[in-house]
């Protein structure tokens, strides 16, 4: 069997044979970037050469990037999803297109992988009033499939909602390529300029049956989960203009392939939890819980994405922690949700961290940060687990007084109503009508007689509910088994109602909190950025050589920078660091920036946080002889243009990092 290992591996080695050339993972955390909490793909950190910046290694590279997908934590259970993968890439920056990358493609997956060319199935972009279907992908991939021994011919298209499908009938051996919209165009951005233009997705056959829940018919963009996507190859050939699209002269590729649905494909596995990337740590599992994977899916699942997620994130050089606030947030959820869920499995001891050694195991040799990193990230899995017991044990002391304010209903009451047909759907509709001060008429329904006054006595309010779940982490089936104990109901409908509403709110602050990020790449951020580079020097000459760089978040209207220092800075300090810079911005002083290999800039003492993102060659700023950084970013040609620079908070980040926020007058 290929191993994901050897997979990775000969996916780098067949497109270095192309021309390309291997570079390594960017880190999980965005930077100069504030848009994003986490890299999502591959194409993310290489966004720049995409725009046609020249990238130091060349116009075709490939790599296996880490990503993670905070909008899939929700959707992990479903034996194909992660919210952390790596995504295998390669790229074109103007040098090769369409013909070369889906002919390569296909060599790889049938050639090299082995799979079954009867399984494969291609959508292509099926076209609109502005952009023409793109006739030539299809042209070509008709072709490849003949190279293999198929007729290839193309089916129904979808003009519509891609998940809805053309909503017919669809014989999977007589059509292999099919028409989208909405699946099939990526672009950027809505703004003039922005880069756009038709894609191609490869898709494999699971042969699960289809189910009908998710529509009367089945097409190979179904949620059922029958066709599984392995692979898209983005042609940006497009920029967005007043009027609509206009060709590019130079043309790019993005391709982008999920390792682990391909090592599922490719070791014949039906889900991705059954591949070599996570049955150790599903092993693991089994005897810490001493309950079998296949009675309890969705919490083995669970547990093994999210940790190994959370892994990854405290594994990375800048020193994220669990916390209420962005990236840490994330890792606080994704920790204590897989604690419930190991809880639900009757895991009694601190466990997390003992599934993280699993994990690290499995990719010290591929990402050797996990390895360099594993007794922070021991640390953080331990002490989170830790400050969540003691959560849940003061949400347990809420809980009980909720409880006791409550008037519980009979016994032999309570047991004929939750033995009644459908009571679930009666008791939903009556707290719903209580919501809304409505006379419901559902109580009637059951065999025994109860009042609408007895049942809201009895109810655990969806207010009530939520606060224990957001001060507590105490989730609604905890406080459901609960409130059975006690014969209340709880209003769960309307704790999913203030879910939502917190998880929109969230959605939108964190939508609206970086507008104007350093990806605008607009002068007043540039300018802010080229001021970091100096503070960061200033900070290291006021607190000492050991301070680095932990993070920034650089708009138009101010930086955030967090760095290590164990304590509060003084206003003394504070007021050397301001005075450092401005000084160094009053002598106007050019910023020059020279291409190196990563050695030489090692040896003339340039500062890199982060250098495991960058290939053999890097982007050295120069800023006289008082800062010298690697970095990929925007810098503004002189000091002397930035204006007064002005710090004007700092502040705890988390254990060991502070944070400064500053501006320029």
């Amino acid at each position: 069997m290929l191993s994901a290992k050897e997979l990775r591996q000969k996916y780098l080695e067949f497109f270095k044979s192309k021309g390309h050339t291997i570079i390594p993972s960017a880190s999980l955390i965005p930077e100069n970037d504030p848009s994003l909490l986490f890299v999502n793909s591959g194409m993310f950190p290489l966004v720049p050469y995409l725009l046609g910046e020249k990238h130091p290694l060349g116009e075709k590279l490939v790599n296996s990037q880490k990503s993670f997908r905070t909008e899939d934590i929700e959707d992990i259970g479903d034996s194909r999803h992660n919210t952390f993968f790596e995504m295998l890439g390669n790229w074109s920056f103007g040098d090769y297109f369409k013909k070369e990358q889906l002919n390569w493609w296909f060599e790889f997956i049938i050639e090299e992988l082995k799979l079954d060319i009867n399984k494969i199935y291609q959508s292509v972009y099926v076209g609109d009033e502005i952009v023409a279907k793109d006739q030539d992908s299809i042209q070509i991939l008709q072709k490849i499939f003949a190279k293999y021994g198929l007729k290839a011919e193309e089916g129904p298209s979808t003009t519509g909602k891609g998940e809805s499908g053309p909503g017919c009938e669809i014989d999977f051996n007589k059509y292999r390529i099919f028409g989208y919209k909405d699946k099939n165009w990526w672009k950027r951005g809505d703004a003039i300029g922005e880069l756009g233009g038709p894609d191609s997705e490869t898709f494999y056959d699971t042969g699960k049956k289809h189910d009908p829940k998710f529509g009367p018919y089945c097409h190979i963009n179904c949620d059922c989960g029958r066709f599984l996507e392995i692979g898209n190859s983005v042609f940006m050939q497009y920029k967005k203009t007043a009027t609509g699209w206009d060709e590019l002269t130079n043309k790019n590729v993005d391709f982008g392939g999920g390792l682990e649905r391909l090592a599922m494909v490719a070791q014949n596995k039906n889900s991705i939890f059954q591949t070599d990337l996570f049955s150790p740590i599903i092993d693991k599992i089994t005897k810490l819980s001493d309950q079998s994977y296949e009675d309890n899916i969705s919490a083995f699942e669970i547990i093994a994405d999210h940790i190994k997620a959370a892994t990854f994130i405290l594994g990375d050089d800048k020193g994220l922690t669990p916390s209420n606030t962005d990236q840490g947030y994330i890792i606080r959820r994704l920790i204590r949700r897989a604690v419930r869920y190991g809880k639900r499995l009757n895991i009694k001891d601190i466990f997390t961290f003992k599934i993280a050694e699993v994990v690290i195991e499995i990719y010290k040799d591929i990402y050797p940060e996990v390895k360099k990193n594993k007794e922070f990230i021991i640390n953080q899995l331990i002490l989170e687990e830790e400050k969540f017991a003691k959560a849940l044990a003061e949400g347990l002391k809420m809980a009980k007084k909720i409880i006791d304010q409550k008037t519980s209903i009979d016994p032999d009451k309570f047991r004929e109503i939750m033995q009644t047909p459908g009571k679930r759907e009666l008791i939903a509709q009556i707290l719903e009508d209580l919501r809304g001060n409505k006379d419901s008429k559902a109580y009637l329904k059951f065999s025994i007689p109860i009042t609408m006054e007895e049942i809201s006595n009895a109810t655990i309010t969806a207010k009530d509910a939520f606060d224990l779940y957001q001060s507590f982490g105490f989730h609604q089936d905890m406080m459901l088994e609960l409130a059975q104990e006690k014969n209340l109901f709880v209003d769960r409908a309307g704790f999913r109602q203030e879910l939502k509403k917190h998880q929109d709110l969230s959605r939108t602050a964190s939508a609206g909190m970086f507008k104007g990020g350093l990806a605008d790449t607009s002068e007043q951020t540039t300018k802010l950025h080229t001021a970091a580079h100096l503070m960061l020097a200033a900070l290291r000459q006021v607190l000492g050589p050991e301070v680095l760089q932990r993070g920034s978040n650089i708009t138009s209207e101010r930086l955030r920078f967090d760095f290590n220092y164990g304590q509060k800075m003084t206003p003394e300090q504070l007021k050397m660091v301001e005075d450092l810079v401005n000084e160094r911005i009053a002598k106007k002083i050019p910023v020059i920036s020279q291409e190196m290999s990563m050695e030489e800039a090692k040896k003339q003492g340039a500062m890199g946080v982060f250098e495991h993102k960058y290939g053999e060659k890097v982007k050295v700023y120069e800023i006289g002889d008082f800062s010298k950084e690697i970095c990929g970013g925007p810098h503004v040609d002189n000091t002397g243009i930035l204006g007064h620079f002005k710090i004007q908070k700092e502040e705890s980040s988390s254990a060991g990092v502070r944070r400064i926020k500053a501006i320029l007058e």
